[in-house]
């Protein structure tokens, strides 16, 4: 994490000083006088767009993840390669992110977030008709790619358009869509799916996305201060070089993979336990466990004000401690446990995401599509290799071995957060010593 607290960048630190009293009067004086605020106008039509945009990302990324237990039966295939229809649209969306950020840079956010609904609702509705497994895994490769200018485009929208006192809030309401959307579409798959099979749930997600997609296009305001420039290959690998050079941001990149890779092999794994021994829980059931999103919504909403009141770095280490009780909790053969495990997971999960993305925005100083790129790229490869090997591991030895993976990333995200606190105060002491001097 940043030295001292926040990590803001040179424009954040600005942005927090008072006006000088000779021209706070003049527009000039604050940088980002035109921008989106709480309680302004605009702010709310934004607010609701993002967060259906934020709703149909998680519900098409993760539509299958309800019903892998279903697709395993039908199509008489293992966990582990049952669970590639969730990690192969994770893999699209993190080999996408980069490159669809470029775009973005040239074409504008709006524009490419808007196609990149369009595009993922379409293909939402003809996954439903996948002939096999090799078919559907392609096609959510495919959507997965789609979907990859989302999230490229979101954070830098957000961050151009919204003052910076207010990033941390208006990113938590994008991932609280997220967490809707995760919610949303499980549910709805798991008892869609009891009744009328895995296909139809799909199709049911399809339908939501496209809702989600023309109300975003009906709501989302007009971005005021984008730049449109062209970002060629020589000058995208020269940027992302420059932001992978940098601490901090490789930093935010490892925690952000990590967390997610405890979630992603979580919700790939805990269909196929609590369809199984002891539990016996039917598919919808099974898929109603996953309005515990709501927590999430709760807590990435809530993580400014954490932030505010612990720090960063205290609001991950928070995070962390949080998702490790709940893996620890979920091993007992207990629903009520279980359940309150993944309340813990999620809860942790999304504080940690929110903090970690919204980091990542306030330290890029250039080139915000790209830094959110990147962490939007090792985000899903974090959630892609969690679900393969978290099934991988529940197919070996059971539950316990997904919560040891679990473990294993978050004393990771533990130590980089460590490692920040343990920097931040050598150089406060070593400016100490300097100004004593």
């Amino acid at each position: 994490m940043p030295p001292a607290d926040t990590g803001a960048s040179v424009t954040d630190r600005a942005a927090a000083s008072p006006p000088s009293s000779t021209d706070s009067s003049s527009p000039a004086a604050d940088p980002e006088a035109g921008k989106l605020r709480p309680g302004g106008p605009g702010y709310r039509r934004m607010s609701f767009a993002l967060f259906a945009a934020g709703v149909a990302t998680f519900a098409l990324l993760y539509s299958t993840q309800a019903l892998l237990p279903a697709i395993s039966g039908d199509l008489r295939v293992s966990p582990d390669q049952a669970s590639w229809t969730v990690s192969a649209a994770t893999f699209g969306l993190a080999l996408g992110v980069i490159p669809l950020s470029a775009v973005s840079e040239r074409f504008g956010r709006r524009t490419l977030m808007t196609a990149s609904l369009t595009v993922a609702a379409v293909i939402a509705l003809v996954v439903p008709f996948a002939p096999s497994l090799g078919v559907l895994i392609a096609l959510r490769a495919v959507q997965g790619v789609a979907l990859a200018g989302l999230p490229a485009s979101a954070m830098a929208f957000l961050a151009e358009e919204v003052r910076a006192k207010a990033l941390v809030a208006a990113i938590g309401l994008f991932v609280a869509g997220n967490s809707i959307g995760g919610m949303s579409g499980r549910i709805v798959t798991g008892w869609v799916a009891q009744a009328w099979g895995w296909r139809a749930a799909l199709g049911a997600v399809g339908v939501l996305a496209v809702v989600c997609a023309v109300t975003f296009r009906l709501l989302v305001p007009r971005a005021r201060h984008f730049a449109p420039r062209a970002v060629g290959p020589r000058a995208l690998a020269r940027t992302l070089a420059g932001h992978l050079a940098d601490p901090l941001l490789r930093r935010l990149y490892g925690i952000g993979a990590l967390f997610m890779t405890v979630f992603g092999a979580v919700y790939t794994v805990i269909g196929y336990r609590l369809v199984a021994e002891p539990f016996n829980l039917p598919q919808g059931i099974v898929g109603s466990i996953f309005v515990i999103y709501l927590v999430g919504t709760v807590s990435s909403a809530a993580a400014g004000k954490l932030v505010a009141r612990v720090g960063r770095r205290g609001a991950l280490y928070l995070a962390v401690g949080t998702t490790s009780t709940g893996l620890l909790l979920s091993l007992a053969d207990s629903v009520g446990a279980v359940l309150a495990g993944l309340v813990l997971i999620t809860a942790g999960f999304f504080a940690g995401h929110a903090v970690a993305s919204s980091s990542v925005s306030r330290t890029a100083k250039t080139a915000r599509a790209q830094a959110s790129a990147l962490y939007q790229c090792a985000y899903y490869v974090g959630s892609s290799l969690g679900g393969a090997l978290g099934a991988a591991a529940f197919h070996a030895v059971g539950w316990e071995g997904t919560v040891l993976l679990g473990l294993a990333a978050m004393l990771g995200a533990a130590s980089i957060t460590l490692y920040a606190t343990r920097k931040a105060m050598t150089e406060r002491r070593l400016l100490h010593l300097e100004r004593a001097a």
